[in-house]
């Protein structure tokens, strides 16, 4: 089906930040398949271990216990400071996952129409009710009637939460992204999200947050929220925990890990034995490689550099970045730069309509933003050249 735009390239083979084309051309990858593949393509661990489980045991179905899933749910969740996890196929349905247990526990409390607070340029997927939670309202175009139960308020904006505190409002939880990705690399301060934590905490709501495209080391830490010295109820988790083998992941704590008993809900390929062992592998990774503590530096320079070569150019009004979530919002509407910047042979997108996103591996060096950067500046040139 139509449902994508897609730039008139096929790569065959990838190997760390590289991927080649059909026609045996090398591109620099910065997007990293949207903040999925932050070990690189082909990293030898993952391979051996895919290999290894591919040979050994790939589905059982979730009738039964799966070692490797109680293993990993275990690890995360020491990681977190959770107490349980449902495991699933992707971010979306660990977004529902959330919005469903949110609601169960809301009934559970008598409340008729549980409700959830979400925030202006939040993704949180593509069904239906993500789809509602999302503040997209082209995505959301010919999919009426959404989902009822959703509030959204301004994105930083705690005065506007502290505005829905009534009795009367049925609100059950807060949902947001620490970073929103899609919504053009916006960052949560460290104050707002501790707030959100003390009004949650006053109302007895839960906070849950959106790791799916900041989790997994990518700001700097293992999960973003954790830079505010936050502690959510509920977290979300997708992309990168696999590095390209699909799985998803919601956890949660205290009363939300209690919300959804045998029944409640399901998946039949959520958390089986390949996905599982892929997860683990990337966690090994990158305890191993310690490649999270190189984040916040790595970051800086790359985003240093690009200030520097870009310094001159009026159309980039701002360069935003949390770890190596980087954003170049640009003053226009910028549709032909993915397309520039493949002809370059680097690899970015623009979300939010105008901002350049950038989600270089965790792999990354400074070589290879000596790589990128005076590209991307030609990209940008040409872009301006085109009126």
């Amino acid at each position: 089906m139509s449902t994508y735009a897609r730039l008139p390239v096929a790569f065959t083979r990838g190997e760390g930040v590289w991927l080649w084309d059909e026609q045996g051309r090398r591109h620099l990858d910065a997007l990293s398949g949207i903040a999925v593949c932050s070990l690189g393509h082909a990293h030898p661990a993952l391979t051996a271990a895919l290999s290894d489980q591919l040979a050994t045991l790939l589905h059982t179905s979730n009738l039964y216990r799966i070692p490797l899933q109680e293993t990993l749910g275990a690890r995360l969740c020491e990681l977190a400071g959770m107490d349980r996890v449902f495991f699933c196929n992707s971010g979306a349905e660990a977004n529902e996952a959330a919005i469903k247990l949110a609601r169960r526990l809301g009934h559970g409390r008598g409340i008729t129409l549980p409700r959830i607070v979400v925030m202006d340029g939040a993704f949180h997927g593509r069904t239906l009710a993500t789809l509602t939670a999302t503040a997209n309202t082209k995505a959301q175009q010919g999919f009426e009637p959404l989902v009822e139960g959703f509030i959204r308020v301004p994105f930083g904006d705690l005065d506007a939460l502290e505005t829905l505190a009534t009795p009367e409002s049925g609100i059950v939880a807060v949902l947001l992204e620490p970073v929103q990705g899609e919504g053009g690399i916006r960052i949560a301060p460290p104050e707002y999200l501790q707030g959100v934590r003390r009004l949650c905490d006053r109302q007895g709501w839960l906070m849950m947050v959106d790791e799916i495209q900041s989790g997994m080391g990518r700001s700097g830490a293992w999960f973003a929220h954790q830079l505010a010295g936050v502690a959510p109820d509920v977290m979300t988790l997708a992309k990168a925990l696999g590095n390209g083998v699909p799985i998803g992941a919601c956890l949660s704590r205290g009363a939300a890990a209690e919300a959804l008993q045998p029944g409640s809900h399901g998946t039949t390929f959520g958390g089986n034995p390949l996905a599982c062992r892929a997860a683990l592998t990337v966690l090994d990774v990158l305890e191993r490689e310690r490649l999270i503590a190189g984040v916040p530096a790595l970051a800086q320079r790359l985003v240093d550099t690009l200030r520097d070569a870009l310094a001159d150019l009026p159309v980039v009004r701002a360069i935003r970045h949390q770890g190596l979530l980087i954003g170049i919002e640009l003053d226009r509407p910028a549709p032909t730069l993915p397309a520039l910047a493949l002809e370059e042979g680097i690899l970015v997108n623009v979300t939010a309509e105008r901002v350049i996103r950038l989600l270089p591996p965790l792999i990354w060096m400074d070589e290879h933003t000596h790589y990128l950067v005076p590209r991307l500046r030609r990209v940008l040139d040409r872009f301006l050249s085109q009126g």
